[in-house]
């Protein structure tokens, strides 16, 4: 399928009334490409802060090519996004959807006195799909299959991801969920989790363990009414920029 504002983001910011630059990072999910999280980037940069979304290795091309890329070089390339960021602010905040929010929740545990606060959309670190049990010997029979990409409830908004999931790479992702899900008592930073009442996508187990495994004790969960799983370009995006913005300023000045 075509790819629209896939394209990575970066914003400089500028000092605030304190002189203070503070950076936000946002991380897009499985299959997906920073086209799902430009028009939240966008917001934050608006209202001054250095923002980047960059492009997952694997994605934004071809689904083959995403099979030959995992989750240790995805959560690499966040890292060193948030590398560059840090390099140029006083303070980061970070942010994800889906698998995203998963790999922002490590970024946080492994970065406990850098990064400011979290933010999570539909974040997956688990399922109860037991369909994914056959994962492991179906990688090595089927390239693909059929994708969920546009689980998005607006109507005329499509999100730019792959409409098949590679399976070595969906292999890789939840085998790293295991990491994500160890590493959760590690994240006592603020954390701001958005779920939607309906995704078809991410099962509210994700929600559960990631409410029972962080260490925060400044933690606030949102229900979407309105939005599907890409809710940062669904009905409910406005909300979310919004409670954002409002989150960022609180926790990172």
């Amino acid at each position: 399928m075509p790819f629209t504002d896939a394209e990575p983001l970066s914003a400089p910011g500028r000092p605030g009334p304190d002189g203070r630059t503070v950076g936000v990072l946002l991380c897009h999910g499985f299959t997906g490409s920073p086209g799902s999280m430009n028009p939240w980037g966008r917001h934050l940069a608006e209202q001054g802060y250095a923002v980047s979304v960059p492009l997952l290795p694997g994605h934004g091309t071809t689904w083959q090519e995403m099979n030959r890329t995992g989750y240790d070089q995805w959560y690499a390339a966040l890292e060193a996004a948030y590398d560059d960021l840090r390099e140029r602010t006083d303070a980061v905040v970070v942010g994800g959807l889906s698998m995203g929010g998963g790999l922002a929740l490590l970024l946080a545990a492994r970065h406990p006195h850098d990064v400011a606060g979290v933010m999570v959309v539909n974040a997956a670190v688990s399922s109860q799909n037991k369909q994914l049990l056959a994962v492991p010997l179906a990688k090595w029979v089927l390239g693909s299959m059929p994708g969920l990409a546009g689980d998005v409830k607006r109507p005329g908004v499509a999100e730019s991801a792959y409409d098949r999931v590679p399976l070595k790479a969906l292999h890789s992702m939840v085998r790293g969920w295991r990491q994500v899900r160890a590493a959760l008592p590690e994240v006592t930073q603020p954390l701001l989790v958005w779920r939607s009442r309906e995704d078809h996508v991410v099962d509210e187990q994700s929600t559960r363990d990631i409410l029972a495994g962080v260490s925060s004790r400044d933690v606030a969960e949102h229900v979407l009414e309105d939005s599907y799983h890409v809710a940062t370009i669904d009905n409910d995006a406005e909300l979310i920029f919004a409670e954002s913005v409002e989150f960022v300023r609180r926790v990172a000045g």
